[in-house]
């Protein structure tokens, strides 16, 4: 019997299992189908389970909170390969990452005040700090280019203070290389400018494409195609940054696949519904729309491609909302049985809204490349973080 043979027999509620071979593979493939010399950056908000796993294999790890700070220090991931960023940084959490010798790691500027918080805390510990400044993309994170311009020629009066270069975050889900090609040419542009006019030399350019991931059975991707003309883009910038791609979703998601039960099934006016020990608490996927785009699933046990007849999928929560899928041509299922969704590596279980009726977190696993099944969280009841604290 396999390990997640096992696992699936022993269960007795949901769960996640995280596939280390298959996540090897996924880096190795962007690898080799980006130019040689870009470096892949982690986002850990994706899935901080797999920071360990990806610590070996990755250039940096981008670290958006105090608390994701805190497991890539617990997990042993090399401060050097960090970059600590977010759009707001506490002064307290700042300060205790400056005073700590042992960090040599890169911030991101979100603000006039966290740069100003940086030049100050640099110079109090007499620390040289090195930076990457955001460019915003018109929305609340980032700063303008002439806030970008301001710090530049501020810089000389800050010999605490290094600027590497300039961070980017396009978006997420970009399926048009049109409009990627479009902002790396408006990128370029201004590296450009900035060189010719206040002699600033971009060493590294930080940039979150936002690469597209196929969540629902619907989707047709040529990834190939994409990434080879997402390469000729970058090959053809003049202002040749180093290229730090900073990847998530792009990353983690096909490693992941959720297993939830069926617990009950009914017909409700008509319409069959099956009701699974999970839900929108243990699982987000992007774009969902309310159910309304199916994602990649199977039953485990049953032939791909055996209907029987459209069912709704629905979870455990007291909420009109807890849709996983509609109308969803399935075979003829029954109570027991066990449906998996695909590519869950990513904020699936990240995003849904885990404390809602508090009800436990499930387990998740490792499935390592050696074959070999490992729990690295057991199931976790959330009834004691919404209990009140008072007598």
């Amino acid at each position: 019997m396999s390990a997640i043979d096992r696992i699936i027999a022993s269960s007795k509620s949901a769960f996640y299992v995280l596939d280390i071979g298959v996540l090897k593979e996924r880096i190795r493939f962007l690898r080799s189908h980006l130019p040689k010399n870009v470096c892949l950056c982690y986002a850990a908000k994706a899935n901080p389970f797999l920071l360990r796993e990806l610590s070996d294999d990755l250039e940096k790890f981008e670290l958006c909170s105090p608390g994701e700070a805190e497991i890539s220090r617990a997990l042993g991931v090399d401060s050097k390969k960090t970059v600590i960023s977010g759009v707001y940084k506490t002064p307290e959490f700042v300060e205790k990452i400056v005073a700590d010798d042992a960090f040599e790691g890169v911030f991101t500027v979100e603000s006039m005040t966290q740069y100003r918080l940086l030049c100050d805390l640099a110079c109090r510990y007499d620390k040289k700090m090195r930076i990457l400044l955001r460019l915003t993309n018109s929305s609340q994170f980032g700063i303008n280019e002439e806030d970008i311009e301001e710090i530049i020629k501020d810089l000389k009066n800050q010999p605490t203070v290094a600027c590497l270069g300039i961070q980017f975050f396009s978006g997420t889900q970009k399926t048009s290389i049109k409009k990627v090609r479009r902002e790396i040419e408006a990128l370029d542009r201004f590296l450009l400018r900035l060189k010719e006019e206040l002699g600033f030399v971009t060493e590294e350019l930080e940039y979150g494409p936002g690469f597209p991931v196929s969540y629902f059975s619907d989707n047709d991707f040529d990834e190939e195609n994409y990434l080879s003309e997402f390469s000729e883009v970058l090959n053809a910038m003049a202002s040749r940054p180093r290229i730090i791609l900073e990847l998530g979703r792009s990353i983690a998601a096909s490693c992941g696949k959720y297993y939830a039960h069926v617990v009950d099934i009914k017909c409700n006016k008509g319409v069959p519904y099956a009701i699974v020990d999970g839900g929108m608490h243990h699982m987000v996927y992007f774009g969902q729309q309310m159910a309304m785009r199916h994602p990649k699933l199977s039953v485990v046990g049953k032939p791909v491609g055996e209907e029987g007849k459209e069912w709704m999928i629905c979870g455990s929560l007291c909420s009109m909302n807890d849709i996983i899928a509609k109308q969803i041509s399935l075979p003829n299922i029954a109570i027991g049985d066990l449906i998996c969704f695909e590519n869950t590596g990513a904020y699936c279980m990240m995003e849904g809204i885990s404390l809602f009726l508090s009800r436990d977190l499930p387990p998740i696993y490792l499935l390592l490349e050696n074959g070999e099944a490992v729990c690295i969280r057991e199931p976790f009841e959330t009834s004691v973080l919404n209990t009140p604290n008072y007598k």
